[in-house]
Order: structure tokens, then C-alpha cells, then sequence
């Protein structure tokens, strides 16, 4: 089931708000939350929502072992028994087929490629899992005891298939006591049509600009280009549009979730953009890898690099992904050691001109890398010149100039402009909160019509990370 469908949108939420504010205890509306979000991941996993359940059951378990034991040897082993469960589950069903083939091509053999269907958010529902044993382990939460708990934090639909990374310590207490008054269900519908409006109205629309760009006879320089461009943001206004929706229908039953993206393309650097983009994820490698490797005291290079591969393999089982992280490691590895320093060393506007012209280079370029998994270096000789047959054709220019408004308008939308505009209108004209709050909820109810119309339209579209 896909967020991005009327049938979501008037026919599970519109049942399951009724159901869930109906029951007043907490205990009866977590029983309907479980219940919702186990019926949200069978409509695409109806089998596999079986290993979903084992997870939980193995970290569960896996927590109360931990916290069991007396010395800090058992607890260490208990929490390698967990996660190596849990990385081996996910190897299995994501990698499985990957390493057979990369064996068969290097040694010329003919082993069997195993035909494993990847479970949809097993990477994001296997992180969350392993957070909790890991944090229970440092000591930063106390172990669960009600399993209804943890089931609860893992499935729960809004979040469960691509995110965000939440961590257990921060809804914990959520978990048991949550409250929810008007001003959640006005927030929390702003940023779930706000989202909506992301996906369909602008990433979706990317989507059909890039096929129409890629799919041109003749590969021209232009249109390589015009691609790249358009897929930048296609990929974060559906991701972050994901995220607006969880964080939104979360509000709207009293979770309190992180926030995953603060404008990263108004970001001068690499370093800066991976403090802005998918926050969850960064954060997750943050604490529980690259800090426990040594961290900017020792070794730092070395966990660089083995963050960002880890981080590039995260995203896919395709070789792609592994040059993506890389490339994300070298970027990093020169700014810290002396590219930002040398910006920072310049003039002011010569340092602001150069360091955006590097960071929209590096940004569009790295995810052309992360775009094509297929034919990939041929297709990132193109963006280089090599191969094209000219700069530009007719074809080329006919799509690009119907789609300059919505280029144009998804940068516009893409930096903090528009959202610091209204902020600094609102402060100025001195707009009450009564009026601020009813301002929310027309324009609410607005993107959501403008949505709806758009759906109708349009095929059917599963967000971009479900594939991670």
C-alpha cells in the first residue's frame, strides 16, 4: 500500500482514524495501530510480513538477554548473537543474488542465482530493530518488556517502509503515553498534504521529464544534463515528501518523530549536505559506527571510508551504490583535510560563487552515479561529452522547454526561501495563532484536492526508497 493513493488516503486512513479515536484507553488504540500497520505491510508483503514479526521477536528477545546478563561479556555476546541475525537476514534477502552473480563473473562459474524477493523496508525495519538491542546494550534504554511495545515501534505504518530511521529512545515514552490535541491533527495534516504535494506534484512529475530526456533517440549533451538535474530532485522531493507524510500522519496519532531533511540543497559542501539530507540514516552510521571506529580521534580517514561504503551499500544491492558511497568518502576525506579551508581562505563572494558551483556539481553528478545501475559508465561518460552525438536537439529543447517551469519551481521550492518568506510574513503582519492555524488548514485541504486530481491522472508510482 502506497501513501500516494486515494485508496490510502480515503479508504485506510479514513477507516482508521474512526477506529483508533473511538478507544480511549491507550492500550485498545495501540491493539488498532498494530493491527492497521500489520494490514498496511500485508498488502505488499502478505508472506514475507512473517520474518517482519521473527525480527521483532529476535530483538526482543535480544534486548531481554542483554539486559539479563551480569557481566559485560554475556551482554556482548547476546548482542552479537542479535545482530548478526539481523544482518544476516537482510544480507540473505538483499545481497544474496548480487554476490552470486559478482562470484559467478569473477571466477567463471555457473552457481545458481537465488530468485529472493526483497521484503519492501526490510532495511529501514532492520536498523530500527538493531538500534534497540544496541542501545539497550550501552544502557541508553531500558529493556521492553511488552512485546506489543516493540512490535508497535517497528511496524508502525507510517515510518515502517522507508523511514524515517526512528531510534527507540525517542519515542519510548511515547509508546505508553501519547496525547493528541488540535493543533497535532492541524500540524500533522499540514505536513502529510505538504508531502503529498512533494510526490505527486513535483517528484512524480520529474520522473516523467527524465524518462521523456533519456528515452530521446540521439544522446545529446543537453539532455544528459537535463536529466541528472531533474533527477536531483526527483529524489528529494519524493524522499523528503515520504518523510513529510510520516512525520505528519505520526503527528497525528502523538508520535513525535525527528526530522529527516533541513533544506540540503541550500548546502555549500558535502559535509554540510549530509547534516541536512536523510538525517536519520547519517545519524544511525553516526553512533553506531563511525564514533565507535575511533571518530574524528583516530583512524579518521579509515572510518570515513568505511561509513560511506557501508552507507553507499545500504541503498542497493548493485555495484553502483558501493561507487556512489565512495565517491561521497573521497568528497569528505578533502574537505576536512583541506578543500573547505581553502573556500573559507578565499574572498567572500568568490568563496560563496565557487564553493555552490562545487556543491552543485558534486550533488547532481552523485546521484547521476546513484541513478544509473545499469550501463553505468557509459552513461556518466555522456555527462562528461563522451559519446554524445551532439549538445543539443530539437527533441531535447522541446522537453526541457516545457518543463522549465517546473525545473525552475522545484529549485525555488527545494531551499528555504519560501518557507523563511512566510515566516518573516507572518511575524510582520502580526497574524494571531487562530488565523495561522485556520491559514494551515485551507491550505491543507487545498494541496490535498490539487493531489487527489493529479492521482486520478497518473499511474500508479511507488515512492523512489522503497527500493532500499
Amino acid at each position: 500500500m502506497v501513501f500516494s493513493t486515494p485508496f490510502f488516503i480515503f479508504f485506510f486512513l479514513a477507516l482508521l482514524f474512526p477506529c483508533y479515536y473511538l478507544f480511549k484507553s491507550t492500550g485498545a488504540r495501540k491493539a488498532v495501530l498494530v493491527a492497521f500497520s500489520l494490514i498496511f505491510y500485508a498488502f505488499g508483503e502478505p508472506v514475507l510480513i512473517a520474518l517482519m514479526l521473527f525480527m521483532i521477536a529476535v530483538n526482543y528477545l535480544g534486548g531481554l538477554l542483554v539486559a539479563s546478563c551480569r557481566t559485560l561479556r554475556g551482554a556482548r555476546v547476546w548482542l552479537i548473537v542479535s545482530v548478526v541475525i539481523d544482518l544476516g537476514i537482510l544480507c540473505v534477502f538483499k545481497y544474496s543474488g548480487l554476490f552470486t552473480e559478482t562470484l559467478n563473473s569473477v571466477f567463471h562459474v555457473s552457481i545458481p542465482v537465488p530468485t529472493v524477493r526483497m521484503p519492501i523496508g526490510i532495511s529501514f525495519y532492520t536498523f530500527q530493530a538493531m538500534s534497540y538491542v544496541i542501545d539497550v546494550y550501552r544502557g541508553d534504554v531500558r529493556p521492553q518488556r511488552k512485546i506489543f511495545n516493540l512490535l508497535l515501534y517497528v511496524s508502525f505504518f507510517a515510518q515502517l517502509i522507508a523511514g524515517p530511521i526512528v531510534r527507540y529512545k525517542d519515542i519510548e515514552s511515547q509508546l505508553d503515553d501519547r496525547r493528541v490535541r488540535l493543533y497535532d491533527l492541524n500540524d500533522g495534516f499540514f505536513r502529510f498534504s505538504v508531502g503529498l504535494a512533494k510526490k505527486i506534484v513535483i517528484a512524480d512529475q520529474c520522473a516523467v521529464a527524465i524518462n521523456a530526456l533519456y528515452g530521446i533517440s540521439n544522446v545529446t549533451f543537453l539532455a544528459r544534463w537535463g536529466g541528472a538535474f531533474f533527477y536531483a530532485l526527483q529524489i528529494y522531493f519524493d524522499f523528503s515528501g515520504y518523510s513529510d507524510m510520516a512525520i505528519g500522519l505520526g503527528r497525528m496519532f502523538g508520535f513525535h518523530f525527528n526530522e529527516n531533511f533541513r533544506h540540503p540543497y541550500a548546502s555549500s559542501s558535502a559535509t554540510e549536505f549530509w547534516r541536512r539530507w536523510h538525517i536519520s540514516l547519517g545519524t544511525f552510521f553516526r553512533d553506531y559506527v563511525y564514533i565507535p571506529l575511533g571518530g574524528n580521534r583516530r583512524h579518521q580517514i579509515r572510518n570515513i571510508i568505511v561509513v560511506w561504503l557501508l552507507t553507499g551499500f545500504w541503498h542497493g544491492a548493485s555495484w553502483n551504490f558501493l561507487l556512489w558511497g565512495a565517491f561521497y568518502a573521497v568528497l569528505l576525506i578533502l574537505e576536512k583535510n583541506f578543500l573547505l579551508e581553502s573556500f573559507e581562505r578565499m574572498p567572500r563572494v568568490l568563496s560563496f560563487i565557487l564553493s555552490k558551483l562545487y556543491f552543485i556539481f558534486i550533488t547532481v553528478f552523485g546521484f547521476a552515479i546513484f541513478y544509473f545501475t545499469k550501463d553505468l559508465f557509459p552513461s556518466l561518460g555522456y555527462l562528461f561529452g563522451i559519446g554524445v552525438s551532439s549538445f543539443t536537439d530539437v527533441p531535447t529543447m522541446s522537453i526541457l522547454s516545457q518543463n522549465v517551469f517546473l525545473l525552475f519551481g522545484g529549485i525555488v521550492l527545494a531551499l528555504p526561501a519560501v518557507s523563511s518568506f512566510f515566516k518573516w510574513f507572518g511575524q510582520k503582519v502580526g497574524v494571531s495563532y487562530g488565523v495561522y492555524r485556520y491559514s494551515r488548514l485551507i491550505v491543507s485541504v487545498a494541496l490535498l484536492f490539487l493531489a487527489t486530481v493529479r492521482m486520478a491522472g497518473n499511474s500508479f508510482s511507488p515512492f523512489l526508497y522503497w527500493a532500499f
